[in-house]
């Protein structure tokens, strides 16, 4: 919408409307993507325990888990990839002209973008993909 001629007066509008989208939207679904990264935290190394044992069909038991470890990872990188694009959008908007007169207004647009910190948060913490490598990184180590 920036490039299609909105005025910069109307920017902070439609910023404000699209972090409050994103604000609501993770705190519905904040308390199931936690659920479900608690549950793959707890699935893989049981897994691991059950492949190493070698118990009677352990290696086809555990494709079905791993298929939905894959999956939840998948949403997890999938909801920080949103907090990774609103990181990138005041360099968007200060590459983009509107005019003359209007860097200044421009900049404290800018400068508002990058001080709110919009993206996909839970329970409060913003959600990167640092995070979710990490987080996963981690579990694997754990696992193993």
């Amino acid at each position: 919408d920036v490039v299609d001629g909105m005025p910069v007066s109307e920017v902070a509008g439609v910023w404000n409307t699209t972090q409050a989208v994103l604000r609501r939207a993770s705190s519905s679904i904040e308390q199931c993507l936690v659920a479900l990264c608690i549950t793959m935290a707890f699935v893989v190394p049981l897994i691991l325990v059950d492949v190493v044992f070698e118990t009677e069909g352990s290696g086809i038991a555990a494709v079905a888990p791993l298929l939905v470890t894959c999956g939840v990872v998948y949403m997890a990188l999938t909801a920080a990839k949103i907090t990774d694009k609103c990181s990138r959008v005041p360099a968007l908007i200060n590459a983009v002209s509107f005019g003359p007169g209007t860097d200044r207004l421009r900049q404290q647009i800018v400068d508002y973008i990058v001080s709110s910190g919009a993206g996909f948060y839970v329970f409060g913490m913003r959600l990167t993909t640092v995070i979710v490598l990490k987080f996963a990184y981690g579990w694997s180590v754990v696992a193993v």
